[in-house]
């Protein structure tokens, strides 16, 4: 049996600054499908409302899934929804580590004039709960139903030893031990909200796979639990979390926030190499990133307004899909002029370094923040073409080095192969030596060109 990462989901039971108008073209993204079992999250906050949307990573036996989740209130029935899976797959789209292209123009034509391009607008529980050993116990049963294909259950808890007997009683499949992970939400006098797979109704609903959870709620604490996901780790573990907000970009106040290296250019090989795809690329950066912060901090992948993009590697969500998440200040099928604000994190930790749930604050910073990275293609030419093309040429060269460079600090990949990759190896050296002789050398009596 496998349990994924799950976050919340208690293992137990189971460039800065002013964005300007992209003038490329938008070839490829890195999903979050890039980290295997890598907890989703989508969250709504506005005001006290929380919503919080999961999917749910579990692999296994159904009637051995299980999901306990600490929340503030006990959850009324429609307080709980099983939102698309779609919806977390557009999310993600719209919001991946992007790559983009540009193409130099040949040299030896004049430039045309730079346009900016326009920014793209674009039923009854059926389970049968065992009360009788609840009150001795020390839990208490607050509201139990089912919403598609789950029984819900929201409980209360004296003790958190009670509460991992009575689960283990009623056939919870949650590891033994847990109560130490419940314990701090018990003394915060927490429900716990906890959900197992009605197997009838998972049948009936024919669906392959386990459908997402959406749960809303009222509170002053702007948080996420993590920790009960901690139980069954078997290493480092990743949460992305997409942020929805009215105003401002959400950052981490209990831990540091910090945006990813972006906007670079990088060599143009990553478009077609195998080994070295633009997804392997930026699963390297991120490994490397998160080794360096010792898995200590959340970092930013992209912040933006979400009634448009630039580039965009997919549409913006519409205003139904947006309130399908839970945001509600959007209104019928039209935005209406609502701002929508999205901020996409990513965790990677460990019960050392994450021994803290995650708090957030939304702040009043508005700037446009995307990881992109850029390819620029050469233009054809030949350094005697014109008496542009040598120093074109002389440019493009040191572009490459700068580029291997680039690529080897941010994934630690070997320099001598990079360089090898992108047209620096030894199989381009006798084009590049044309070049520097004729930077040396011009013909026609022209004064050498300064390196």
């Amino acid at each position: 049996m496998h349990w994924g990462s799950s976050l919340l989901v208690c293992a137990l039971l189971s460039a800065t600054g002013p964005a300007h108008a992209f003038c490329g073209f938008y070839v490829g993204k890195a999903d979050a499908n890039l980290w295997n079992e890598a907890s989703r999250v989508v969250m709504v906050r506005d005001g006290n409302r929380t919503t919080i949307n999961m999917l749910n990573d579990y692999q296994g036996e159904l009637k051995e899934f299980a999901l306990v989740v600490p929340v503030p209130v006990v959850l009324r029935k429609e307080d709980v929804k099983t939102p698309f899976r779609a919806l977390f797959e557009r999310i993600d789209a719209y919001s991946a580590p992007r790559l983009a292209e540009y193409f130099d123009p040949d040299p030896c034509l004049a430039p045309p004039a730079r346009e900016l391009a326009a920014p793209q607008a674009l039923g009854r529980a059926e389970s049968r709960i065992a009360k009788a050993s609840a009150d001795a116990l020390g839990v208490r049963i607050e509201a139990q139903y089912t919403v598609g294909p789950y029984d819900i259950v929201i409980l209360s808890a004296e003790q958190s030893d009670g509460l991992e007997t009575w689960l283990l009683q009623n056939g919870y499949r949650i590891p033994r031990g847990a109560s130490t992970a419940l314990a701090p939400y018990i003394r915060q006098n927490l429900k716990f909200f906890v959900a197992r797979v009605n197997l009838e109704e998972h049948a009936k609903s024919g669906a392959q796979t386990l459908a997402p959870l959406q749960f809303s709620f009222q509170t002053a604490k702007f948080m996420l639990p993590i920790r009960l996901g901690m139980l069954n780790a078997r290493g480092p573990q990743d949460l992305v979390l997409w942020v929805l907000t009215r105003n401002g970009r959400v950052e981490t106040t209990n831990y540091r926030t910090v945006k990813l290296p972006a906007n670079l250019d990088l060599p143009p090989y990553l478009k077609t190499d195998q080994e070295h795809s633009f997804g392997a690329f930026y699963k390297a950066l991120f490994d490397e990133q998160a080794k360096r912060e010792d898995y200590r901090v959340a970092f930013t992948e992209y912040f933006w307004d979400m009634s448009w993009c630039d580039p965009c590697a997919a549409n913006p969500l519409s205003a139904q899909e947006l309130r399908n998440l839970g945001v509600d200040w959007v209104s019928g099928d039209t935005r209406e002029g609502a701002r929508v604000m999205l901020t996409r994190l990513h965790v990677r930790y460990t019960p050392e370094t994450f021994p803290e749930d995650l708090a957030f604050q939304e702040t009043a910073d508005r700037r446009n923040f995307q990881t992109r990275y850029v390819l620029r293609h050469a233009a054809k030419t030949e350094p005697d073409a014109c008496p542009a093309a040598a120093r074109y040429l002389k440019r493009v060269a040191e572009r490459k080095e700068r580029e291997a460079q680039a690529l080897a600090s941010l994934t630690g990949w070997d320099i001598a192969t990079i360089r090898a990759r992108n047209g620096l190896g030894a199989a381009d050296a006798g084009f590049w030596q044309r070049v520097w002789r004729w930077l040396r050398t011009p013909p026609n009596g022209e004064q050498p060109i300064s390196k």
